[in-house]
């Protein structure tokens, strides 16, 4: 039941959602590369190495280009695996389904933790992948250091399979590995016992996971803030950290936040009041209050924490910078693997003994089977049953701990109802929609590229923040192209409107006229003014004496070949030059041409210009 909550929310999430930032540059890069390219799967990515998102980007790209419900579609999949995998891990840790189970995976499925990044999809194919390897492989570890399961080289294989995939979506993926040992010693009474199964497994998850650090640092390493150049602070990055405990973690812990806002073109952040921080704090306190009155509770809380340090720090460093707002650690977006271990983490210390206890003492027989697949709260409580669950029997126990389980999925899916109307406010969606019919009703008039709206994509992200790139497999498009007898542009809302030319130089017509053109040859127009380097387009009133061809180059620029009809048209070229001329050529013989005044600029919406 919990389950089909869970993924009824996402998806009228989903319903509420689009396209967004980082998703247009996968779809515009996805729509000018060869699927199987390196130059595509290998691509660095703002310091990301992640090939096979790539590809589920791609093929999705491929299959339905900008289909958000196919989009969607990979992220509910991906959710449900996550899921079901860490369903699996805390049943593994905890050896049974207990209230301490349950209360671990409600926790995962309903914690504002991991909505962010499951909403945006260039971030939930990096982080989904991510989650549900760190669970799957926690699970195997465990079984494995309790002697449950036998590293055979095939669960071996299996098991550095499913990292190698993560990495490949995430190369954040690397934490799997110390994460996972870690859990397996602290879910295993005999230690010593849990290192000598686990080595041959260990061993194989670490090579692994240096070979792929390897990889990563040769094909991203350079951008992703780890060198002696980046422009990144210590400082802020700290402050960062503390920023995501105080304002994200915090409120997370007791369902929030739930006010969100959004700055476009910004991703939604959470603004929790001081009240619903406070209460997250003592929360917190209470949990390593509880922790440390167990048996082996401080070492989970330790781990915990240094997961914690380690999977904020890296991506906080790299977008560390002078213009690099704190509000950065309000969109919870680098937290999803950070619930999954605190999910791991807090079953762990639900099952564990009291320290007073002498349930530490009690022997691990192999031989029974009963035994060897006891929980560490069985095994541990052998001579003394004093675990939460002897404590949740009681009545009275069972409806507090019932009470609050509510409380929190109440305050969670608050908390996601208001990240999902912040999130609903994105002009990407109605934008993309907008323009792809008026491309398609323009599909017969060649046009000159042109920028996504600042608030859809900004033009940092250049050229994928071009309309040929992010519609570059719709089928039902105009041609874009160097020249036009027609201007036309999108505007922002995506409407094909009239296009005009910015005043930027301007020339004077020719001496001829009609019907004695001066242009017979090779000729040279002056500018009123030299051109920096720059994409530039030359408005060129012509009067030609036949159908044929001229090449014109704007400055120094390359020749763009024109089409000119007979009689009195207009034309528009665009090429990237500088200088203080256009030169024209006539390429069909007898072709002459009288040229009208006109301007050199750039493109922009003619009602701009009235």
């Amino acid at each position: 039941m919990a389950l089909v909550v869970h993924l009824a929310l996402r998806i009228w999430l989903l319903t509420r959602g689009n396209f967004y930032w980082d998703d247009l540059v996968l779809v515009g890069r996805a729509s000018t590369h060869s699927l199987w390219s390196w130059s595509y799967l290998g691509h660095d990515h703002d310091g990301h190495f992640m090939p096979a998102a790539f590809l589920v980007a791609g093929v999705c790209t491929q299959l339905a280009p900008l289909s958000w419900p196919l989009a969607a579609t990979s992220l509910l999949i991906g959710q449900l695996v996550a899921a079901v995998a860490v369903a699996r891990m805390l049943v593994v840790i905890a050896g049974r389904v207990c209230p301490a189970v349950l209360a671990a995976w409600l926790f995962f499925l309903f914690t504002p933790m991991t909505v962010p990044a499951f909403a945006w999809w260039a971030a939930g194919i990096n982080s989904l992948p991510m989650q549900a390897g760190l669970a799957w492989i926690i699970a195997d570890a465990v079984l494995v250091a309790r002697g449950r399961r036998t590293a055979t080289p095939w669960m071996i294989v299996r098991s550095v399979a499913i990292l190698l995939v993560a990495c490949a979506f995430f190369e954040k993926s690397m934490l799997i590995v110390p994460a996972a040992i870690a859990f397996a010693v602290l879910a295993t009474p005999d230690r010593r016992a849990a290192v000598r199964r686990s080595m041959r497994l260990w061993f194989a998850l670490v090579a692994a996971a240096v070979v792929w650090g390897v990889i990563y640092l040769v094909a991203a390493g350079s951008s992703a803030g780890w060198h002696p150049g980046a422009d990144h602070s210590p400082r802020q990055t700290v402050l960062l950290l503390w920023r995501t405990i105080t304002h994200a973690v915090a409120p997370a812990m007791v369902g929030g936040p739930w006010r969100w806002d959004r700055w476009n073109p910004s991703p939604p952040m959470g603004f929790a009041p001081t009240a619903m921080i406070v209460l997250g704090v003592l929360v917190l306190l209470v949990i390593g209050v509880y922790a440390l009155s167990r048996r082996g509770g401080a070492a989970v809380l330790v781990v915990t924490l240094v997961y914690f340090v380690c999977s904020q720090v890296p991506p906080l460093w790299n977008r560390s910078g002078p213009d690099t707002a704190l509000e950065l650690a309000q969109t919870l977006r680098y937290l999803p693997d950070v619930a999954v271990v605190a999910a791991a983490a807090l079953v762990l210390i639900l099952i564990s003994p009291p320290r007073t206890g002498q349930a530490g003492n009690a022997p691990v027989p192999t031989a029974n089977a009963r035994v060897a697949t006891a929980s560490v709260g069985e095994v541990r409580g052998a001579g003394r049953r004093t675990d939460v669950g002897a404590i949740l029997s009681s009545p009275a126990a069972r409806v507090g701990a019932g009470v609050a389980a509510l409380v929190l999925v109440a305050s969670s899916v608050v908390g996601t109802v208001g990240f999902t109307r912040a999130w609903h406010d994105n002009p990407t969606g109605a934008y993309l929609s907008q323009a792809r019919t008026s491309l398609a009703e323009n599909a017969s008039v060649p046009m000159f590229d042109q920028p996504l709206p600042l608030e859809v994509l900004l033009p940092i992200a250049y050229p994928d923040n071009q309309i040929s790139h992010v519609f570059g497999l719709v089928r039902d498009r105009p041609v874009i192209t160097d020249h036009a007898d027609r201007l036309q542009v999108l505007d922002p809302s995506g409407r094909m409107v009239p296009g005009a030319i910015t005043p930027a130089r301007s020339f004077s017509q020719g001496r001829g006229r009609c019907d004695r053109p001066e242009v017979t040859g090779p000729s040279t127009i002056a500018l009123d003014g030299p051109l920096a380097r720059w994409t530039w387009t030359a408005q060129i009133p012509y009067c030609a004496t036949a159908d044929g061809r001229v090449e014109v180059r704007i400055g120094d620029s390359d020749p763009v070949v024109v089409p000119v009809r007979a009689g009195l048209h207009p034309v528009w070229v665009q090429a990237t030059g500088a200088g203080g001329s256009i030169r024209l050529r006539p390429l069909t013989p007898g072709l002459s041409l009288h040229i009208g005044s006109g301007r050199v600029g750039e493109v922009v919406m003619a009602s701009l210009l009235h």
